[in-house]
């Protein structure tokens, strides 16, 4: 049994999915960002960097969602979530969650954590400005030179689709058009069919 602690809206969307895909028995706990709840001692004696998501096992937390994918796709080999008998074709997949990890998440959060990186008020400003070029760069870049399709990775389905869903998520709030990028559009109405999406969004609503 896997425990995730999530927010609604964050990152954490692609870890949820990805357990509801795998088969994975597992309970999730939402945090309320708006108490502050994610910087609670309760959980900071969880997760002590004070995000989410956290997924704690019967070996300890995991934390980063790129870790969380990987752990759940070799701990559940027969769902086929990754291509884990090709070195070379798994390091593709760890290199794609790595760019949205690190580049595409971090350009969206400057739109509304500036006080990472600023302290003054005009920098933060400037830097939600920037937010919609930068995103839109992003997904132009995802379109034309990193999608393979259907999937992400071609015709197998694999922990990339729910963690670019998850981010596609965001587009609209970060004044970035979904059309101008048929190919992600197209996978984000198909993401959104699946049986364990609509079973996830439907229990984040709840």
């Amino acid at each position: 049994m896997f425990k995730l602690y999530y927010a609604t809206g964050t990152c954490a969307l692609a870890t949820y999915i990805t357990l509801e895909e795998a088969g994975a028995e597992y309970s999730a706990e939402r945090l309320s960002f708006k108490t502050n709840q994610q910087n609670s001692p309760d959980y900071l004696a969880i997760n002590p960097k004070g995000r989410v998501p956290a997924l704690v096992t019967d070996r300890g937390v995991l934390t980063e969602t790129p870790a969380m994918l990987a752990y759940i796709a070799q701990t559940f080999p027969k769902a086929k979530l990754a291509p884990l008998d090709d070195p070379f074709e798994f390091a593709q997949v760890q290199s794609f969650n790595s760019y949205l990890c690190s580049t595409v998440h971090i350009n969206h959060a400057h739109k509304v954590r500036g006080a990472r990186w600023a302290s003054e008020e005009s920098s933060f400003a400037d830097m939600k400005a920037m937010v919609p070029k930068t995103m839109g760069a992003c997904f132009a870049l995802i379109e034309q030179k990193m999608f393979r399709g259907p999937w992400v990775m071609g015709e197998q389905y694999t922990i990339c689709d729910p963690y670019l869903y998850t981010l596609s998520t965001w587009l609209e709030g970060d004044s970035v058009d979904i059309n101008a990028t048929p190919k992600v559009a197209d996978h984000f109405k198909r993401m959104s069919d699946r049986p364990a999406v609509r079973k996830v969004m439907d229990a984040q609503t709840a």
